[in-house]
């Protein structure tokens, strides 16, 4: 996939979304030596898995939430994996489930989080880094695929062809990436923006109106945003500070 060799596949995580979660796909990555941390693509497994955990404990990341490990077996894999379930409460009252999957040991979690090695000895703490270290992928466990849903619109789009349907997941991937990399550029100097999902991202930042200057070799030479709009400002220092580099002004303005 990566055209990696051996050495080189055992040094590599891939982080993806439950899209690429099924049983098939994490078995054609682990066969090849890849570590991995997805979310299991079936809801209903994630349900029945989720149920038999016995111990929870609440994040403080995310209020509501809550993580536990699951200690069923899973032969199923040609690797030995770990699993853990997330659970958050719905409107209705219902517990909605989800089960990260990860062949990562305590000491990479812990790492990968910026924490201190010696909290590899704290049973929460190397739980939590777990689904910290999934969430670094661009949103909560939870909250990802509805934010998708409603953001990108993914419930309005279907193919009846199965290498349609994989090219959809694609793009929705990379729609869910561009918007979360934005919002971190963007938050730099609108901090506000970091409690902002997909949804929000698209409705309030994305439709922003403005326009294009280009120069006489039609290059883009100046970006005018529309002055009217919520926190244009303090966006406009931020692309500022991205697109300086390539000499492109931006202002703000009556639209």
């Amino acid at each position: 996939m990566l055209e990696l060799d051996e050495a080189k596949r055992q040094r590599t995580i891939l982080r993806i979304d439950s899209g690429g979660g099924s049983i098939d796909d994490i078995n054609w990555a682990l066969a090849r030596g890849y570590h991995i941390l997805t979310k299991d693509y079936s809801r209903q497994r994630a349900r029945k898995l989720g149920v038999s955990v016995t111990e929870w404990i609440d994040d403080p990341q995310i209020a509501g939430r809550q993580v536990g490990w699951v200690a069923t077996p899973a032969p199923e894999y040609v690797r030995p994996v770990g699993r853990i379930a997330v659970r958050w409460k719905q409107k209705n009252g219902q517990w909605e489930y989800a089960v990260i999957i990860t062949t990562l040991l305590a000491a990479d979690v812990i790492a990968e989080t910026n924490q201190p090695q010696a909290q590899v000895l704290d049973h929460q703490a190397v739980l939590l880094a777990y689904v910290q270290c999934y969430d670094m992928r661009g949103g909560g466990v939870e909250t990802s695929f509805k934010d998708d849903k409603q953001g990108i619109g993914l419930t309005k789009r279907s193919k009846k062809r199965f290498a349609a349907q994989q090219m959809l997941t694609l793009l929705g991937s990379l729609a869910h990436n561009v918007i979360v990399w934005a919002r971190q550029w963007l938050s730099d100097h609108e901090p506000k923006l970091r409690r902002y999902g997909l949804k929000r991202m698209v409705r309030d930042i994305f439709h922003i109106s403005g326009f294009l200057v280009h120069n006489a070799r039609g290059r883009i030479v100046e970006v005018v945003l529309n002055q009217r709009a919520p926190r244009v400002r303090n966006l406009a220092r931020s692309l500022d500070v991205r697109l300086r580099p390539q000499h492109i002004a931006i202002n703000w303005g009556q639209i």
